[in-house]
Parts: C-alpha cells; sequence; structure tokens
C-alpha cells in the first residue's frame, strides 16, 4: 500500500534560536551607536562657534560703544563682609557672586540679549563689557571677546574640580563672573564665559 508523503516540522535547535538572538542584538547595538554618532555630530561645539560673532551685531553697522566719563570716573574698591552681601544680592547672585557657584547653561535670558548697551557687574555696577564684545560662543552661556575698560577685570588660577582655568572676577567687587578661554574670536581670542546672574544689561543708544 502506498503511503502519503508527510512533510514534518522540526524544530529550531537551540544553536539557531542563539544565532537568532546575536543577530538582533547585534542590530540593535548598531542602531544605536549610528544614532549616538549622529547625535553628537549635530551639537555645537564651543570651539568653532567661538570664532563666530553675532549676526546682529555684525550688520548693525553701529559704531562700537566708548565709555562715557562716568564708566572711567576713578571708583575705590567695594568691601564688604558675606552678611552685607548676602542682604545685598539674591540667594541665586550671592551663591554665584560670592559662592562661586556656576548657573546652569542656557538659563540666562542675556544668551538672546541683542540690544546695543553694557553689561555691569550684578554686586556693585561696574561696567564690565559692551554689546558690540558680545558673540554666539555655543556654549551655553554669554560669552564676550573684551572687556569695556581696561582693567575693569582681574583673572585669577582656577584649579578647582581637578581642572585648570583662569576666573574671571570684578576688579571692584572682587565678585566671581566666570572664566576665560583662548578659543575666542580675533582679534583679541579670548573668549569671557559669564555667569549671567553675575551681569546686569543698560541698554545705551
Amino acid at each position: 500500500m502506498g503511503g502519503r508523503n508527510q512533510s514534518v516540522a522540526r524544530p529550531f535547535s537551540l544553536s539557531n534560536r542563539l544565532m537568532n538572538f546575536n543577530l538582533v542584538r547585534f542590530v540593535v547595538i548598531l542602531a544605536l551607536i549610528t544614532a549616538g554618532v549622529v547625535y553628537f555630530a549635530r551639537q555645537p561645539r564651543a570651539q568653532q562657534n567661538a570664532v563666530v560673532a553675532d549676526p546682529a551685531l555684525k550688520s548693525s553697522g553701529e559704531p562700537p560703544l566708548t565709555p562715557t566719563a562716568e564708566d572711567l570716573a576713578p571708583v575705590p574698591k567695594v568691601v564688604k563682609t558675606d552678611a552685607e552681601w548676602m542682604k545685598i544680592l539674591t540667594p541665586r547672585q550671592y551663591s554665584i557672586l560670592r559662592g562661586k557657584k556656576t548657573e546652569l547653561a542656557c538659563s540666562s535670558v542675556l544668551l538672546i540679549e541683542h540690544r546695543r548697551g553694557v553689561f555691569h557687574c550684578a554686586g556693585c555696577g561696574a561696567p564690565l563689557f559692551a554689546s558690540d564684545a558680545k558673540f554666539e560662543s555655543g556654549t551655553g552661556w554669554p560669552s564676550f571677546s573684551k572687556p569695556f575698560i581696561p582693567g575693569i577685570i582681574m583673572t585669577a588660577e582656577d584649579h578647582a574640580f581637578g581642572m585648570e582655568r583662569d576666573e574671571v572676577l570684578c576688579a571692584r567687587c572682587g565678585a566671581h563672573l566666570g572664566h576665560v578661554f583662548d578659543d575666542g574670536p580675533p582679534p583679541s581670542g579670548l573668549r569671557y564665559c559669564l555667569n549671567g546672574v553675575a551681569l546686569k544689561f543698560e541698554p545705551r543708544p
């Protein structure tokens, strides 16, 4: 008697299942690596963006701001106790200007401040930086290429967190402003990376 041909389903072997699992895992890992490379490639790099001046300032055609007689008037150094500073400053200002903390990147409204004017020390009012020296660094902090008046700021070595940096301080009251780096635009080649909380903006014609 002739029998019917019957196909018998053969279960996947353990080795086949392992191969399929490894293949899926490889594809997932490759996709994650590719996504990571694309993400970081699209992030702004401070050193590249630092040399690009703010388009709003470059196209304005206005002459650079010059210090007024009041800006240049000699003012004695401001010396106060911690208790006095705590009464004058907000808790956030005190933590940065006197406690040398750093504000969160992209948290300052001064990042998008493109009006013509002068940025003063939030502690003592010293005229620190002018708007024509402000540029977009891509770092998330207000950045300037030079001080408004020679000698209005001072620097000090900063070895906090195991890093070697140059701290920027107000020469009048000693407030911590931020740090200065050598990846800025010409002609100074410097980038004064500052905490927006440490500054107060004054519009000027």
